[in-house]
């Protein structure tokens, strides 16, 4: 029995101990497998992934990665420039870029392809502005500081006056000639190349002589030596014949200058002023003076035949006979006279224009040649 107990304790044992050994036992190696057993033989790519990765799909052995471009903008004190458009040109135009720098003044472009690059920055108010750099593969790049300069706003401005502006200049001088400081020398040019008036200036010129004090002051001495004669006695004496002559004479003076200086050369282009020579010979400038009572520039600065005052004068000779008292009226044989007193009296007062009345008129315009 006791054997017995010892052989099968013995047995469970045996049993027990291959039991054991078949659960541990690993087998140190798979069998290999060959192609003619109808599967694919293992490849080391397969084993290594991520070499695969890189020597075969995904990115090409030959493509540089990217990099990217960042930098500052700022004038010309240091001060950030926030708000300028910056362009990024490149090798590769495809990946042209623009972006705006911030409050801060940067700005930044990612994924720039390596190579060659340039930056234009342009901002309001500042001249406009380049830097020019190359990217290397992988590489952030950080640009110096870029000054933008303030932008010249001079601009060139047209400043030379229009004809009628460069006449109303002279005009306006004109009007401030007055012999000895009172007679108004008002129809005079000491410009010889002076501008030509417009119609509207040439009925503003014969209205300011018109109005002007000396003119209604010379009708009044007029009418008094008249009355002093009894000249017209027609219109009798008193107050109401000093009236009638008074009114006839500033009527005379009024219709010549309207009609010789401002109608007929607006109709007819002419300029009614004397152009004073004050060069030359004394007889050659006495000629030019007289021949100025019949001839005139032009608006076209031309000399002509002086058709104004020639036909102003007879104009104002037939409308006197309205005025005058019929005694002395003279219908054709007064209109004539008249226009010849008048054509007589320009002659003379030019001649006074060219050697006597530009010494007395104080800072009147002197022209290069002109004592």
């Amino acid at each position: 029995m006791a054997f017995q107990s010892k052989f099968r304790l013995a047995i469970v044992a045996v049993v027990a101990l291959a039991w054991t050994a078949c659960l541990g036992q690993v087998p140190s190696q798979a069998p290999m497998i060959g192609p003619e057993q109808g599967l694919e033989q293992v490849s080391p790519e397969t084993q290594n992934p991520e070499r695969s990765e890189t020597q075969g799909g995904g990115r090409a052995p030959d493509q540089e990665p990217p990099g990217s471009i960042s930098g500052t903008v700022v004038d010309q004190s240091g001060a950030v420039v926030a708000g300028a458009r910056v362009k990024l040109a490149s090798k590769d135009q495809s990946l042209n870029q623009e972006a705006l720098s911030g409050t801060d003044g940067q700005f930044f472009f990612p994924r720039v392809a390596p190579g060659a690059f340039q930056l234009a920055i342009t901002a309001s108010g500042f001249a406009p502005q380049s830097f020019s750099g190359t990217l290397h593969a992988g590489e952030t790049e950080t640009v110096p500081p870029i000054a933008l300069t303030v932008a010249d706003t001079r601009t060139e401005v047209d400043v030379s006056l229009t004809q009628v502006e460069v006449a109303e200049e002279q005009i306006k001088i004109e009007e401030k000639q007055r012999v000895l400081g009172a007679i108004p020398n008002f129809y005079v040019s000491y410009v010889p190349d002076a501008a030509p008036l417009t119609s509207k200036q040439k009925f503003k010129l014969a209205f300011r002589t018109i109005v002007d004090p000396f003119t209604v002051g010379i009708a009044a001495a007029v009418a008094a030596i008249e009355q002093g004669q009894n000249h017209f006695y027609e219109y009798g004496q008193g107050a109401q014949g000093y009236g009638k002559r008074f009114g006839a004479s500033y009527a005379d003076a009024t219709t010549g200058t309207l009609i010789g200086a401002a109608i007929l050369p607006s109709l007819l282009k002419q300029d009614p002023r004397y152009f004073y020579k004050g060069t030359g010979s004394i007889p050659s400038r006495a000629l030019y003076a007289i021949a100025n009572s019949v001839i005139c520039k032009g608006d076209n600065r031309r000399w002509q035949v002086n058709y104004s005052n020639i036909l102003g004068n007879l104009a104002a000779g037939g409308i006197s006979n309205l005025y005058y008292p019929e005694q002395d009226r003279n219908g054709f044989g007064l209109t004539f006279a008249n226009a010849a007193i008048g054509i007589g009296s320009t002659a003379i007062g030019n001649l006074f224009q060219e050697f006597i009345v530009r010494k007395l008129t104080p800072h009147a315009p002197k022209q290069a040649g002109q004592p």
